[in-house]
């Protein structure tokens, strides 16, 4: 549950100076996510259902891509990142009562990944610290897309994803 999530996450954030959170946005229906790899994320995938909201999206940690989020329709489009570059900047928009309808991940050295439509709400995540890279994401997503994203912001401690992300993909 949530609830869990909010108090682990509360007690590592003491623990790791760089570690800040910010909250899911969307509707919140369908099935909670957590994504989880080794390393620093460097490369991500996103799918949209054609000139509407986000279905499904990956992101490559170190060489090994995570599970895939939601739906894979279409070809998807992909921003590989560079040695070092790192993921600083989530935004898009998204529908209070359903689904993400853009993404735009921004990178560390200002390139970007934008996919889907600039319609409905905006929201825009980014990390408390300066140092920080976005470390997992986590929210809901049902048979269609994705209907809410959080992001979790941090260091990639000694290279290795914090051990809390694989206790909640066992939940």
């Amino acid at each position: 549950s949530y609830a869990k999530l909010y108090i682990v996450l509360l007690s590592l954030s003491s623990a790791n100076e760089y570690y800040s959170y910010s909250p899911a946005l969307g509707s919140g229906g369908g099935t909670p996510f957590v994504t989880s790899g080794e390393g620093s994320i460097t490369g991500v995938k996103v799918w949209e259902h054609p000139g509407n909201y986000i279905t499904g999206f990956q992101l490559r940690y170190g060489t090994r891509w995570d599970r895939t989020i939601g739906r894979a329709v279409h070809a998807p489009l992909r921003l590989d990142l560079f040695e070092g570059e790192t993921i600083t900047q989530v935004s898009g928009k998204y529908h209070t009562s359903n689904f993400i309808y853009q993404l735009i991940f921004g990178t560390s050295r200002g390139r970007s990944l934008i996919v889907g439509q600039p319609v409905q709400n905006s929201f825009n995540l980014y990390p408390e610290h300066a140092e920080a890279e976005l470390r997992l994401l986590s929210g809901r997503f049902d048979s269609a897309g994705i209907t809410s994203l959080g992001a979790h912001w941090g260091l990639a401690p000694d290279g290795a994803n914090p051990q809390w992300a694989q206790y909640f993909l066992t939940k």
